[in-house]
């Protein structure tokens, strides 16, 4: 960065002290250069002056030209408001004002010529414009004020202080303006001209005041690549850095403990989507290289039994492993599953957990060390320092975007040599949010779920369908099956509408009364004993019903669930709704996911509900949630600063992102180290990008 723009921002003409510290607490305007990329939002035309009569449409800003009658006050108190009328050649249209009166009158001259900007509304048959902008029809220069009008957000409190939208506006036209700016490209000349991108200065300075809509769209453009292009360019370095430094462990037999379980102990057969998967976690395994892989696939599509075949890989070469799960539940239900799938087979596995007993704990660590313990499964107990493997092979991070980046790494240390790690999610990310998020991992993807599977039915119920729903519960008891009932509070809400948990138990309990039916709860606030022994009922099938919360979103599977009653799910969001109806569908039994709701229902919570009832494809629901959320409120896989983007937006921008990550690639594999003289302007602005950033890997 340039000295002029590392300038504090109280220096720059109009600022001052007062205006800084609203800048800074407000925006987080420190610099000319954080000025500078505090883009508008939008851009309005105004090119064009319309004349009153060619105003057809209340929802179209218009730009008028005319002169301001008299002003005068209708109604007293909170209803008063301020009227006058804008006449030109062709008609006459009223203006109206509700706040802002004194100024108004104080800064307006009736019959005087000004341009007036704005969204018309009609009301009796004749449109009125409430809050008009008013300008001068000479700008400061001499010149007829128009052209396409940038835009910026502002807070109330900022508004209030006089920095509102036009007040950021005269600022940012005073730094770019100013004979010292000039912004230094960060692209190859070679870019420039492969993708017909606008320079860096000219960019900058036309997505403030573009010069016309072709200009304001080349900026877009330009930026949006650039921003997208450094994001993969740091996690592309990243990963080839991290191939260079970190030698893997040569994993190159496939031995007799993987062959006898293949041959003999699978309980089914694979999916082409299994086997392609385990062929590119061999290939890897085997190269010299350590493997980062990210294995996506929904609930059920058998992740587990590719992670254990991973496992035995390394087993059959000399080396443990270990799986780390984000909850007590989940560790326990993997090490359950891979005690039942291993059999007899001569493999030593234990579990560790936070409430491991401190005797049981000294065994497994001393075994651990020695070699004897061949699979250490666990929580983020796997990662204290006292735990020490003796020659860890491959580390399996199960829904891994649950657990920290630090955390994560430090499996890493386990070990001199970095094991291979294989990260899993059962929510499955669109493509264009895995290759900003995980753009340094390889990825794998379980799209197949196993033979004798049948798709879940999804059905949306209103509350004033519950007499059937009951019945249709009663039915499905009656074939022996269970039933999931998920609620989004445990206690009723003053300020929230819909149903609670312990509302729901007491009414379920009234519908199905023992001694014929026994209804069961688990919640997050139970104690770890009482929600284990409410789970161990409904695994066995002592429970009917179990009442519960989002706890059962991971770790719980049990076949015989095949319904899963959704209760108020408007209020959940598309991930979770669809993680939820993963618990069931786990048997051969045709199972069902109903999602009650309430009659109202917004726009978005319509077509969440509607998404869930067309389709069981996770990434394709997954994609209506980016689109509905967009990518910074996806909770849970966000790693911090990854995201914060100025101006490109993954969910809109996903050619450019394409593009912008082969451009990438392409650059690095004929220079991963940015050596050539033409991409010293990258490397360079990749230095100066990360002082003060911590930019540590994504897994």
């Amino acid at each position: 960065m340039n000295n002029f723009l590392s300038s504090k921002i109280e220096f720059l003409k109009g600022v001052g002290a007062a205006r800084a510290e609203l800048l800074q607490k407000e925006f987080d305007i420190f610099t000319f250069n954080d000025l500078l990329f505090h883009f508008p939002y939008r851009h309005v035309d105004r090119s064009k002056i319309y004349k009153i009569a060619e105003i057809a449409d209340e929802n179209v800003y218009v730009q008028l030209k005319g002169a301001i009658s008299k002003f005068k006050t209708i109604g007293i108190g909170k209803a008063q408001r301020l009227i006058t009328e804008l006449k030109d050649e062709s008609g006459t249209i009223e203006l109206i004002w509700f706040q802002g009166a004194k100024w108004i009158k104080e800064s307006i001259k009736p019959g005087k010529e000004y341009l007036v900007f704005g969204k018309p509304s009609e009301f009796n048959k004749s449109y009125n414009i409430v809050h008009p902008t008013i300008d001068e029809t000479i700008d400061a220069q001499g010149k007829l004020y128009l052209h396409i009008m940038p835009f910026y957000n502002a807070s109330e409190k900022a508004k209030k202080r006089g920095l509102d939208t036009k007040a950021i506006m005269r600022l940012s036209n005073a730094l770019i303006n100013d004979s010292r700016f000039f912004i230094e490209e960060n692209l190859p000349e070679s870019l420039l001209k492969e993708y017909k991108l606008l320079n860096r200065n000219d960019a900058l300075k036309q997505i403030h005041f573009p010069t016309n809509k072709q200009k304001l769209n080349e900026a877009e453009q330009r930026l949006k690549f650039e921003e997208l292009f450094f994001t993969q360019l740091r996690l592309l370095k990243y990963k080839m850095k991290r191939h260079t430094i970190f030698n893997g462990i040569k994993i190159e037999k496939i031995g007799e403990l993987f062959n006898v379980f293949y041959k003999d102990k699978l309980p089914f057969e694979l999916t082409s989507a299994q086997k392609r998967v385990l062929k590119e976690i061999r290939v890897d395994m085997k190269s010299g290289k350590q493997m980062n892989r990210l294995l996506q696939g929904d609930v059920g599509s058998g992740k587990t039994v590719v992670a254990l075949m991973s496992i035995l890989m390394a087993l059959d070469n000399n080396y443990q492993a270990c799986m780390m799960a984000p909850t007590e539940i989940l560790a326990k239900q993997h090490y359950n599953t891979v005690l039942k799938l291993i059999n007899d087979l001569p493999i030593r596995v234990a579990l560790l957990t936070g409430n491991t007993k401190k005797k049981d704990r000294n065994e497994i660590l001393k075994l651990l060390q020695s070699g004897e313990i061949h699979i250490l499964i666990g929580t983020h107990a796997l990662i204290e320092n006292d735990v020490e493997f003796q020659n860890l092979g491959i580390a399996i991070i199960d829904e891994q975007h649950r657990f920290g980046v630090e955390q994560r790494s430090k499996l890493w240390s386990k070990n001199k040599f970095a094991p291979h790690v294989l990260v899993m999610t059962a929510t499955p990310i669109p493509r264009t949010l895995a290759m900003t998020l995980y753009g340094d991992l390889d990825t794998s993807v379980i799209d197949e779920l196993p033979k004798g599977r049948k798709p879940i039915q999804t059905i949306h119920k209103y509350d004033s369908n519950r007499l059937a729903i009951n019945g249709f519960i009663r039915d499905q008891i009656s074939k022996g099956r269970q039933i999931y009932v998920v609620y989004p509070l445990i206690e009723e809400s003053e300020t929230m509408s819909y149903k609670n948990l312990n509302d729901g138990y007491d009414n379920i309990c009234i519908e199905f009364p023992a001694p014929k039916y026994f209804v069961s709860m688990v919640h997050g606030k139970m104690k770890a004993n009482e929600k284990e022994d409410s789970m161990k009922l409904f695994v066995k099938g002592s429970t009917n019903i179990l009442v519960a919360t989002t706890v059962i979103e991971v770790g719980v599977d049990v076949p015989n669930a095949s319904v899963m009653i959704i209760e108020s799910a408007e209020k959940f969001g598309l991930s979770q709704l669809h993680q939820l109806r993963g618990r069931v569908g786990r048997g051969a039994d045709q199972s069902y996911c109903v999602l009650m709701t309430d009659f109202k229902l917004s726009s978005d919570a319509r077509l969440r509900i509607k998404t869930m009832c067309n389709s069981n494809d996770g990434f394709e629901i997954s994609e209506v949630d980016l689109k509905l959320r967009g990518p910074g409120e996806l909770e849970g896989t966000i790693q911090s600063g990854i995201l914060n983007m100025r101006i490109a937006d993954i969910t809109k921008d996903q050619q450019i992102l394409a593009i912008a990550r082969v451009a990438a690639q392409n650059i690095l594999n004929n220079d991963p180290e940015l050596k050539n003289a033409e991409n010293g302007v990258l490397n360079n602005y990749l230095l100066n990008f990360q002082k003060g950033k911590k930019w540590g890997s994504i897994s």
